[in-house]
């Protein structure tokens, strides 16, 4: 039953041209925050890895100051349903980024083997062509 989710993991991206679109646009942290709440809903496309982790540095940021703030953690739980769809949307963005699909970031539950390969595709460097890639490309 685990086995065919490890597969996707070590099954390499198609080859060719990113299937998702244009290579995405560096951001600095002001930017990254603007697009995360922009692209609230946004599935489609790519982000970047400083979009990624800027806006990552940030819901984690709020988060940490609304527990210090509210020790009861209403307020951090109410910021938790505010950012979980844009974070949904964000990541799959940056799979998009890897030319993978949004839907790998499911195999994050699977842990520790699925959590390690989504970070290091989040970490991944973007590549238009992804024919000589190695095994968690």
């Amino acid at each position: 039953m685990i086995v065919v989710p490890v597969i996707f993991i070590f099954r390499k991206p198609p080859a060719g041209p990113n299937r998702f679109g244009g290579l995405a646009q560096p951001m600095g942290f002001g930017q990254a925050i603007g697009s995360y709440f922009k692209n609230y809903v946004t599935f489609r496309g790519r982000a970047s890895r400083s979009e990624f982790w800027y806006s990552t540095l940030f819901v984690a940021l709020v988060a940490i100051a609304l527990y210090l703030v509210d020790r009861s953690q209403t307020l951090n739980h109410i910021w938790s349903l505010a950012t979980f769809l844009p974070s949904i949307a964000m990541a799959s963005r940056r799979f998009h980024d890897v030319n993978r699909s949004g839907w790998h970031q499911l195999l994050g539950l699977l842990f520790p083997i699925g959590t390690i390969a989504t970070l290091v595709w989040y970490c991944k460097a973007p590549r238009a062509d992804h024919s000589r890639e190695s095994v968690f490309a």
